[in-house]
């Protein structure tokens, strides 16, 4: 495997494994857009306040896992719905940016500063001799890191703990934010705790995969995440429902998206039109899947 190929899929991979949780809890949160999009800015602009990389991250994973928690429970005790809601979040995300960005930095585009670069690379002198290895793991970026081992987390936490049995069943029950919903489950359980859980531990992810996206091209841009959020909800059902089925969907997209990019150097077509192969690849798969599965 090219480690080209697992660097592209980071973000997706990050944010759909955050998607995954929602899906288990029983509402998907459509708002992964707009928590990528805050972690794209905030880290930037973090960043540059705190003058460290780690430390922009962080504050700003942090402050995105609060939101999404505050998000569940306002969700909860409104009423509201939570499709509308999640794209409300995606709206307002975009919108929040830019006129943060034009009262911070002065400009509502591209922000560069030389503060925020891409953290160095982690070289494996003796793994990099290996044949396989050596290319797999060389040279290597934190956020990679980072994606593997919440993948293996998740599975870990949704296979044999307690808490991820219960937050499957808290998704099987069918019951909603609503006291009244949570009152009928079986055996006492809280639904919208787990919920609550659930798009926080989203909002942590997409912000960090948002946190990924800016690290990769060292600057932070409007729309930069160039419909990858989407994609990564789409993930969730091109991997039925499984880590290690979403895992392969991103790598999917990620080989997608290279080859959108040598084709654009390659021929003369629309720019535009060949970026958006990975999003009609998203669309082809489902279809695909969603015939398997009726058969």
């Amino acid at each position: 495997m090219s480690f080209n190929i697992l660097y592209a899929a980071t973000p997706v991979l990050i944010a759909a494994l955050g998607a995954l949780l929602t899906e288990y809890a029983g509402f998907l949160l459509i708002g992964i857009e707009g928590f990528m999009v805050l972690g794209a800015f905030g880290c930037f602009a973090l960043t540059v306040w705190t003058g460290s990389a780690a430390a922009g991250t962080a504050i700003t994973v942090v402050l995105c896992l609060f939101t999404g928690f505050l998000l569940a429970r306002f969700v909860r005790e409104s009423g509201a719905d939570p499709f509308i809601t999640g794209i409300a979040l995606n709206l307002a995300a975009e919108g929040l940016c830019g006129i943060l960005s034009l009262h911070i930095f002065g400009t509502g585009g591209v922000l560069r500063n030389p503060v925020f670069t891409a953290p160095p690379p982690l070289r494996f002198p003796l793994i990099e001799k290996l044949p396989v290895l050596g290319g797999f793991l060389s040279p290597q970026t934190p956020f990679v890191y980072i994606a593997l081992i919440c993948l293996a987390a998740e599975a870990v936490f949704l296979k044999t703990t307690t808490s991820g049995l219960r937050l499957k069943a808290v998704g099987l029950s069918g019951a909603g934010f609503s006291r009244e919903a949570a009152a009928a489950l079986e055996r006492g359980l809280h639904p919208w705790r787990y919920r609550e859980g659930s798009w926080a531990a989203a909002a942590f992810l997409a912000a960090l995969a948002g946190c990924a996206l800016s690290f990769r091209v060292g600057v932070y841009a409007p729309g930069g995440t160039g419909a990858r959020a989407w994609i990564a909800l789409a993930a969730v059902y091109l991997g039925f429902r499984n880590v290690w089925g979403i895992f392969a969907a991103s790598l999917v997209f990620a080989l997608a998206e290279n080859l959108a990019f040598g084709a654009q150097s390659l021929f003369k077509g629309s720019a535009a039109a060949l970026s958006g192969l990975p999003s009609a690849l998203a669309l082809l798969l489902y279809a695909v899947t969603s015939r398997l599965k009726k058969e």
